[in-house]
């Protein structure tokens, strides 16, 4: 492992002042990496009254009734890390000293901007979880990084994997403190299915108006192995700039991306996601739903490579454009290696129908209320994969994040 931290270092040095290719760059000096005060809670109902409101607004259950287990981080320090059942959690760095990790530690995320690279240089924690073999969990493990000071940097690493025929659900939410506006949150985030093994991943985004976000991501799954990413961020935010990518290196193995943007404010979203079809017969189905009122911009991207027979996979990228101020730019991309493969892509932007409008005015609602359900309608996805319970919980979540933003 000294030796795998040892290559880090010098890549993150090459890439230390190097920019992403997408999304707009950002001064470091603006936001340092606070000090760790080495503070821990016994229980989530110990903490802050504003760190509670922050929490439950992106579904963070602080009574933990109906979670497997939990991981909280504020800044850059783990307060609460739990586990009710045979999964493991805790943070990154006791991780480090009990298990050897070099196998997947900047295994499947690749050193290549500034981001990544201050990560490595000034780690502040992130999460390790581990699903043991076989090991099927459906209550949701629930994990949350929340920034509790203002103009501050969080940088942390996450690391999940999903032994041979376990399945595992996570809900992460990412958010500030009420009275947080600014700050910067780095996150690279590894996750490996292995065969036959399923990961689901959902995350809700509840940030300041003023902050930065720059995730990092990458997946790989094994023959058979499925995952599902959901992504809700209905909130103002300064920026976002995320592009994961799934490896789908297993034959039959599958990747689902789902993601839902409403974006408001002069919000910049830079987002999308990539899988590589490596695997015979392995497939994948990406959907986004976006929507840009006020003078928010948002890039939708999304691509698709074949690089082995028989796989097959769908791009789907809808827009709503409600404000002349506002900008959407859908890029679907497909790319094709091999013969005998089917990939496909579908983007649309357009504004809301006026028969739609029409006919729910006619039912006796007003303007808003019409044009408030339309936009519900057109942001609900269903969310597939998960348990009954849970996918209503989720939706509950959606919903009500919604509810905030609008």
């Amino acid at each position: 492992m000294n030796q795998k931290i040892k290559e880090a270092k010098v890549k993150a040095e090459k890439f230390k002042d190097v920019p992403a290719p997408f999304g707009e760059d950002i001064d470091f000096n603006d936001y340092p990496t606070p000090a760790p005060t080495n503070r821990e809670v016994e229980s989530l109902k110990e903490i802050d009254e504003d760190e509670k409101i922050a929490l439950s607004k992106v579904g963070i259950d602080i009574n933990e009734k109906s979670t497997s287990g939990s991981y909280v981080q504020v800044n850059n320090e783990p307060i609460y890390s739990k586990m009710y059942k045979n999964i493991e959690i805790m943070p990154i760095t006791e991780a480090f000293k009990k298990h050897e990790l070099s196998e997947y530690y900047w295994n499947v995320v690749d050193i290549k901007d500034k981001y990544a690279a201050r990560v490595e240089n000034e780690l502040s924690e992130g999460y390790f979880i581990y699903a043991p073999k076989g090991v099927k969990e459906t209550i949701p493990l629930q994990t949350c990084l929340l920034i509790g000071k203002e103009d501050v940097s969080q940088n942390v690493h996450n690391i999940i994997i999903v032994e041979e025929g376990a399945e595992l659900n996570v809900i992460t939410g990412c958010t500030t403190s009420p009275h947080v506006k600014s700050g910067l949150h780095l996150g690279v985030s590894e996750f490996y299915i292995k065969k036959g093994g399923k990961l689901t991943y959902t995350m809700i985004h509840n940030w300041g108006e003023n902050v930065h976000v720059r995730p990092r991501t990458g997946v790989k799954l094994e023959e058979d192995a499925v995952f599902i990413n959901n992504y809700v961020t209905t909130m103002p935010v300064k920026s976002i700039q995320s592009y994961p990518t799934a490896y789908c290196e297993g034959d039959n193995s599958k990747a689902t991306f789902q993601t839902i943007v409403y974006g408001s404010g002069k919000s910049k979203y830079d987002m999308g996601s990539r899988v590589v079809l490596n695997g015979k017969g392995s497939s994948a189905d990406m959907i986004s739903r976006v929507i840009a009122v006020d003078e928010s911009e948002i890039v939708s991207r999304g691509h698709l490579v074949g690089a082995e027979k028989e796989v097959k996979g769908h791009l789907e990228c809808r827009g709503l454009i409600l404000s002349k101020e506002g900008r959407i730019l859908a890029v679907p991309e497909l790319e094709a290696t091999e013969t005998d493969l089917d990939l496909s892509h579908e983007a649309a932007v357009g504004k809301i129908a006026e028969d739609q409008l029409i006919y729910l005015m006619s039912r006796g609602l007003t303007e808003d209320e019409a044009t408030s359900l339309i936009i519900k309608g057109f942001l609900s996805v269903d969310i597939t994969g998960l348990p009954e319970e849970l996918a209503k919980s989720v939706k509950n979540m959606m919903d009500m994040t919604l509810e905030n933003a609008m």
